[in-house]
């Protein structure tokens, strides 16, 4: 895998940003196939790392792309990831909803901001199934998504305790499946 240049990142994660309707995990199935699949700049394991670490930290969840530029190229990889995913869209957003203050009374305007919320809805699920595929190798991690899915589905609990009985249940498994290694 060889490294990209910043400028190179930037340019992945403007685009990135230009159409992340949904927010930043609407593209992750986009980001990954970009970062890992045609770039093959990190692996799946590091791609799927940085998205679980930056889910488990407070904040954003633009906090994935600041975790990957760092990762590919540094302290600037870092910066130039962030504003690269945060420039373009912060851009869009202010215009949409200066244009929103003036027509958004209008029928058109009203049809097509209700037209985005199922495709923000869907981009997150591919989001969702993206994630699940590369962080799951066996049936152990499968039956892992499907329950911690199910769970938090279910019942009133923060995903902080979910993640932690991940890491939990993997490091029993490393210990006994693996001989801690």
């Amino acid at each position: 895998m060889s490294g990209p240049t910043v400028l190179a990142i930037g340019k992945a994660f403007a685009l990135l940003s230009v159409v992340a309707v949904g927010g930043a995990n609407g593209v992750l199935s986009e980001a990954h196939r970009q970062i890992v699949e045609i770039h093959g700049w990190m692996s799946d394991k590091d791609f799927a790392t940085a998205y679980a670490i930056a889910q488990a930290a407070p904040g954003p969840n633009v906090l994935y792309a600041s975790l990957i530029g760092w990762r590919l190229a540094g302290l600037s990889g870092l910066a130039t990831a962030t504003l690269g995913m945060n420039g373009p869209s912060s851009v869009i957003a202010f215009a949409v909803a200066r244009l929103r203050r003036r027509y958004g009374d209008h029928g058109s305007v009203r049809r097509a901001s209700a037209a985005l919320i199922p495709v923000a809805i869907g981009l997150i699920l591919a989001a969702g199934l993206t994630a699940g595929r590369v962080a799951t190798h066996d049936l152990i991690g499968a039956a892992l998504v499907l329950a911690g899915a199910a769970i938090y589905t279910l019942f009133d609990i923060s995903p902080l305790w979910l993640l932690g009985a991940g890491g939990l249940i993997g490091m029993a498994m490393a210990l006994t499946v693996g001989g801690g290694q």
